[in-house]
């Protein structure tokens, strides 16, 4: 029961704070709805302003909802017994062994697929449509989700026979194993994802010669990045957010752009916006959070190696394990659900290294490109994107994996009058 007990506590813990976070946001960006920021008054309309303040109460109302739902979700599966009423008609219709801990996993994630659905509707046709945002026609919306869903399958199923098969064969050491093939699967996806999944997804020209892709190759010059070429991806096919990414490693690297980026932004603030992602590459950001990355899940599996061999792990959240036979996808399904609610205390960590991040990028752009370029890029991509300009510092704080606009901006000018 002990561990019932903890479960509760961080559970209530989690719950309360995510609530009582967004209520802080939603209060302090209501508050300051009624004007423009000083900083931001001769580039932001009251209109624009105004608008991103309701966008964003909107997100975050709807955020709420999510929340409660999924805590009554979590509940259900695992102090209610769901889980256990799941795994017991599954062991009935398929037997032990890892075709029935396969399914399992599968019908967690096609339940809460399902579960999730009605939010995803709701924020694509509902709230990006009443903000402009949604270009996104009904028929996308089903071909983008069963393409998911055979894409998912197609990848994920094999994968977790070879951890299953891992956990039932290979020792106790086995959680050794599944990490190292899930480090190397995560790698190959770098190098699969933009080559062969992304495309089923979205179209990806090249860039057009032209002045654009001239200041862009002497920027790459500049820089010494090597890339496997410079492409143009539909975005505005499902949305009129703009972005720019890099896609792939090694020497596959390809950096795309939204065509809604190309549209709206002038060719120096293109090139500024781009500045600033090879200054994530070049300052060895990705490295950077692949290299966490694999610690975090080194840590993962070596707690779920132990954890799994615990009877009380099962029993105090409402299993019974198969107590000499075999608990694989029951461990992982049971981990998979439970562990949010504690990692979840840990999220400020990774939103301060992130700004941090943001911050060194920003910098990298000033210095190789134009930091007054990429101020008037951010504050177009604010306006265009409906982003507050005056979010509250503890919910930044604690979520934020960008600086405020405010911070940001007096950042680079800060740099721009240095250099």
């Amino acid at each position: 029961m002990t561990f019932t007990i903890v479960f509760l506590i961080a559970f209530i813990a989690s719950f309360g704070m995510r609530h009582w976070l967004s209520l802080r946001q939603i209060r302090h960006v209501a508050q300051h709805r009624a004007s423009v920021p000083t900083e931001f008054a001769s580039k932001v309309t009251l209109a624009e302003h105004q608008k991103a303040a309701d966008y964003t109460i909107a997100k975050l109302r709807l955020g709420i909802l999510e929340n409660g739902v999924s805590a009554i979700i979590l509940i259900a599966f695992t102090l209610l017994g769901g889980l256990e009423i799941l795994n017991l008609s599954l062991l009935q219709l398929l037997g032990e062994g890892v075709s029935q801990q396969i399914a399992l996993l599968v019908s967690i994630v096609l339940i809460s697929g399902v579960i999730d659905l009605p939010f995803s509707w709701y924020k694509q046709f509902h709230l990006e449509e009443q903000f402009g945002f949604n270009r996104m026609t009904k028929k996308l919306f089903f071909s983008d989700m069963f393409k998911g869903i055979a894409v998912g399958g197609a990848i994920g199923i094999p994968l977790l026979w070879v951890i299953l098969t891992l956990m039932l064969k290979a020792g106790d050491l086995w959680w050794l194993w599944a990490w190292a093939v899930l480090s190397i699967f995560s790698l190959l996806m770098q190098w699969i994802f933009p080559t062969f999944i992304a495309p089923l997804f979205n179209k990806f020209e090249t860039l057009e010669d032209g002045p654009l892709k001239t200041q862009i190759e002497a920027l790459l010059a500049r820089c010494d990045f090597a890339s496997q070429g410079l492409f143009v991806m539909d975005g505005s096919k499902r949305s009129a957010h703009g972005n720019a990414f890099f896609a792939g490693m090694g020497k596959a690297k390809r950096i795309v752009f939204f065509d809604t980026l190309i549209e709206k932004l002038s060719p120096g603030e293109v090139e500024a916006v781009l500045a600033h992602e090879l200054g994530h590459f070049k300052c060895k950001h990705i490295r950077k959070r692949l290299i966490v990355s694999f610690a975090l899940s080194f840590l993962m599996f070596a707690l779920i190696g132990w954890i799994s061999t615990q009877a009380w792990f099962y029993t105090d959240l409402g299993v019974m394990p198969n107590l000499n036979g075999y608990n694989g996808g029951l461990a992982l399904a049971l981990f998979m659900l439970v562990s949010p609610v504690f990692s979840f205390f840990f999220t400020p960590l990774g939103s301060l290294a992130s700004r941090k991040h943001e911050y060194e990028a920003d910098n990298f752009a000033a210095e190789k490109s134009s930091a007054q370029d990429l101020i008037s890029a951010l504050v177009k991509l604010y306006q265009d994107n409906a982003s507050t300009l005056t979010p509250d510092p503890i919910y930044t704080a604690f979520y934020s994996s960008h600086p405020p606009a405010p911070l940001r901006i007096a950042n680079l000018q800060r740099s721009h009058t240095s250099h």
